[in-house]
């Protein structure tokens, strides 16, 4: 029987291993949602900013919703294998990063214990956008998110991310220690303001003195993240498992590339991030709108052409030559409504995407990016598609991508989206009455002004949806 990853485990030559001590590694850091993105991501950047340089900036792993995970990562020492692929092969390392794990399901008050401790300087997040509890119309809180009503009503018992920032907080400034950092490194655009409007909004509600300390002592910088990770599958930990000789069930694999944009504006401290290749700047949003508009939204567009035409993974949609140039040709429009991105070259950007998309190695699965379709679109097809109307320019690309999500949500049984039953009712409507995209419209708060009142966009809308279904 093949030995389990831990401490003891012995590792194989070629496997790159932590670079520092870890029986020195005490906690700095608390993450919010350690799924693969997280593990083959920040943890990474962890890892090798301890190699680089050590402190006191270990890992906490918490779980709002699994446990799986956590009990998987406790019998391995915390420890997980990241095993990167492309053409030239496949290379393993082990990330060590990570001290501790906790499910807030199991024992909630070990989280609030963490989070109050003043050892911990950062709070980390990806826990998705639509775990925020965002009201699409306002841009504050969610009073009807349930997680976001369960906190209000109990603020002493969180169950959602926001409600534990809060309380974390809350307990720090009653104990007179300084906030923590909090680091978003979910998908929304300008994600630090974003979780700062959240997080004191529901401060002011619960306590008006406690908002305003967050207010004024609090940092919440924007970041921007980029790495492909696809969801693991028994084949992945299998592969890793013949690399590094041991058993890993956390086992996950990744692309070559890696990016990490960040606010560099910190309440006590951070690690050595750059060292693994982290960028610090003033302001992320040029690195962050290039990465929505450029990789998500052409992600978007590929997982709902490869749902329609029964492709399953990104590269099977990249193999296409026809279906390639349209993904190029979305870019291509999505251009124009880009910021000057310091030291970034566009045009290269978009190459080296396309080579990204078409890696063979990597199996990223189109439905895995279809989810959650109402939380993703209005960044990633609706803002730049609102811009190049605004601005004179014709916006196809972008109708052509929202007709392609429109015929996924009419011809999927069951949408993985926060909003299902309104688009199952909008899908229903539109066969009923047979009028293409006019029911998707109604969708409050779905569609911005601009493109609700632009007639000649919402007809090209249309006309890719009859083109699209008739295929």
């Amino acid at each position: 029987m093949m030995q389990r990853l831990s401490m003891q485990t012995s590792l194989p030559e070629g496997v790159q291993l932590p670079g520092y001590d870890r029986a020195r590694l005490k906690p700095g850091i608390v993450h919010l949602g350690i799924g693969a993105f997280h593990r083959a991501h920040q943890a990474v950047y962890t890892d090798d900013a301890l190699a680089h340089e050590f402190g006191d900036w270990g890992i906490v792993g918490a779980s709002l919703r699994s446990t799986d995970i956590v009990h998987a990562l406790t019998v391995q020492n915390c420890l997980h294998s990241v095993v990167t692929r492309d053409h030239l092969g496949d290379r393993a390392r082990i990330v060590g990063s990570t001290v501790r794990a906790i499910a807030a399901t199991e024992d909630r008050d070990a989280l609030l214990d963490c989070l109050s401790d003043p050892a911990i300087r950062i709070v980390t997040l990806t826990v998705s956008e639509k775990a925020y509890g965002i009201d699409p119309s306002t841009g504050g809180l969610d009073t009807g998110h349930a997680a976001v009503a369960h906190d209000l009503a109990d603020p002493h018992h969180p169950v959602g991310a926001v409600g534990f920032l809060v309380e974390g907080l809350a307990r720090r400034n009653a104990l007179g220690h300084a906030p923590f950092t909090v680091l978003c490194c979910d998908n929304l655009p300008g994600n630090g303001h974003v979780v700062r409007r959240l997080v004191i909004e529901m401060a002011f509600r619960r306590d008006p003195e406690l908002g305003q300390w967050i207010e004024t002592q609090g940092r919440f910088p924007s970041s921007m993240v980029d790495r492909i990770v696809p969801a693991a599958t028994d084949a992945d930990r299998e592969r890793a498992a013949s690399i590094i000789e041991a058993a890993d069930a956390l086992a996950l694999e990744t692309e070559p590339f890696t990016q990490w944009v960040i606010e560099n504006s910190f309440v006590s401290g951070r690690p050595a991030w750059e060292a693994g290749g982290a960028l610090f700047v003033e302001a992320v949003e040029p690195y962050e709108k290039m990465k929505l508009r450029l990789l998500n939204g052409s992600h978007s567009l590929i997982a709902y052409l490869g749902q329609i035409r029964g492709l399953e993974y990104v590269r099977d949609v990249m193999a296409k030559a026809d279906y390639q140039q349209i993904v190029r040709h979305h870019m291509q429009a999505a251009l124009p409504t880009l910021d000057p991105v310091p030291g970034i070259d566009l045009d290269a950007y978009i190459e080296q995407l396309i080579a990204r998309f078409a890696n063979p190695a990597i199996a990223h699965r189109t439905a895995q990016i279809a989810m959650d379709g109402t939380q993703k679109l209005p960044q990633r097809i609706f803002a730049p598609a609102s811009e190049t109307i605004a601005a004179g320019r014709e916006a196809d690309a972008f109708a052509y991508a929202t007709a392609l999500w429109i015929a996924y949500v009419l011809t999927t049984e069951n949408v993985d989206d926060p909003r299902a039953d309104e688009l199952r009712k909008a899908a229903q409507d539109s066969t009923l009455r047979n009028d293409g995209s006019v029911a998707f419209f109604d969708i409050p708060g779905l569609f911005p002004p601009t493109l609700m009142i632009d007639a000649a966009w919402r007809a090209s809308v249309d006309r890719h949806l009859k083109s699209i279904q008739s295929v």
